[in-house]
């Protein structure tokens, strides 16, 4: 069905999807569906038309590889960058893990420090007679 366009011209060979343009020849030719692309004894890339006549196959098949690895590289950016922030998201936990083990230890530190300021006070106060017996500290002031 494609031969009966040669001699015509590329649009009207072009219209059926299934047809190719050769320029050389100017003959129109069914597509080689058993080979991915046509051979060079049917027409060479340069001169070969399929979908559109204003492009040649050859920059028909870079320009669908430069598409397919624009996509790819996209895709693998967008995983990289899916990963890092990932990554960054998971950091302030930990660093908010960290800091809360910190402010315990400070916590625990500084009760500790209290402590022993309370038992060398009491000895302070023992030592001068100043601590209040604990079983009853309302006990009476007595004047001597």
């Amino acid at each position: 069905a494609c031969s009966e366009f040669s001699q015509t011209s590329c649009e009207e060979c072009l219209k059926n999807v299934s047809c190719l343009w050769c320029y050389t020849s100017n003959t129109c030719m069914d597509y080689p569906v058993r080979s991915i692309f046509p051979s060079s004894s049917l027409c060479s890339l340069s001169n070969a038309r399929w979908g559109v006549c204003w492009m040649n196959f050859e920059a028909l098949i870079i320009a669908m590889a430069v598409v397919a690895g624009i996509i790819l590289l996209s895709i693998a950016v967008c995983c990289c960058y899916c990963c890092y922030c990932r990554g960054r998201s998971r950091r302030p936990d930990e660093e908010e893990e960290q800091l809360a083990r910190k402010r315990e230890e400070r916590r625990l530190q500084s009760l500790q420090r209290k402590h022993e300021r309370k038992v060398k006070q009491d000895e302070i106060r023992k030592k001068y007679g100043l601590l209040q017996d604990s079983d009853n500290p309302y006990s009476r002031f007595e004047n001597d």
